[in-house]
């Protein structure tokens, strides 16, 4: 089979109301899977956050990544997703989190690293719009001279790549290293200060509101790739909700490692 190009597919767009971390996960698993099988265009998904979260990688020690009681604390739900990468700290107003679901054609014959920066040209463009430059740190980060700005994970499954990319409009540095244990190591000779800085925010870079990166990231792919404003199936959604709470919202795989 060919490799494909972007303009060969029919992008819809999905960006809905504030959904659970337990929904977002589910929804991840059911859009690949719906856009492997051909039952979905590929599409882009711009995710809204009920709730704070942690979300770890399919293969991390939730005992090794989090500090339980300060989750607790703070009102902070732990998830894990399908994809490997480390732990992503979200608060619904400081974070743009979104989804790629696309065909494997988009990617084929290109390395994992390629892959990962190849589906994010795209917001590479959007932040140099905003005026900020910003560059691929291979594996999975997207940088600035300010700091890192987002990471990104990938799964490939069924027919179909799963990308998906948290990024870090404002953040609670503080919070962040009370409830993340990996970044207190990292990071607690330098205190919190050097956390601060080595996750920068959007906020500060473009001075705009979070709506507005947002905003203008969608109108870059649409302008790039083509892009249709799309709404969740009655089916997608029932199906994720019941995976929500029969897999995603289970003790077994938030506390599992493969």
């Amino acid at each position: 089979m060919m490799r494909t190009d972007w303009r060969d597919h029919d992008w819809q767009l999905i960006h809905t109301a504030p959904q659970s971390p337990t929904l977002h996960m589910a929804l991840d698993d059911v859009l690949t899977h719906e856009v492997g099988a051909g039952r979905r265009a590929p599409t882009l998904r711009i995710w809204e956050w009920a709730s704070p979260a942690v979300v770890i990688g399919r293969f991390q020690s939730l005992r090794n990544e989090v500090d339980g009681e300060a989750a607790r604390r703070h009102g902070i739900e732990v998830v894990r997703r399908v994809s490997g990468g480390g732990a992503m700290f979200i608060e619904p107003g400081n974070t743009i989190t979104y989804s790629i679901y696309a065909p494997q054609t988009l990617v084929k014959g290109l390395s994992f690293q390629e892959a990962y920066a190849f589906l994010d040209e795209w917001v590479l463009e959007a932040l140099a719009e905003l005026g900020i430059k910003a560059w691929y740190q291979p594996l999975n980060d997207i940088t600035s001279e300010g700091g890192k700005i987002a990471g990104a994970a990938q799964v490939h499954r069924g027919g179909a790549v799963l990308h998906h990319v948290t990024m870090a409009y404002d953040i609670d540095a503080a919070k962040m290293l009370e409830v993340l244990r990996i970044g207190r190591e990292k990071l607690s000779d330098k205190g919190t200060q050097s956390a601060a800085k080595r996750v920068d925010p959007l906020r500060s870079q473009t001075g705009l509101p979070r709506e507005a990166v947002i905003g203008r990231m969608v109108a870059t792919f649409r302008r790039l790739h083509g892009l249709s404003d799309d709404r969740l199936r009655a089916g997608e959604l029932a199906q994720a909700e019941a995976l929500a709470q029969s897999k995603f919202g289970s003790h077994e795989w938030t506390t599992d490692v493969a």
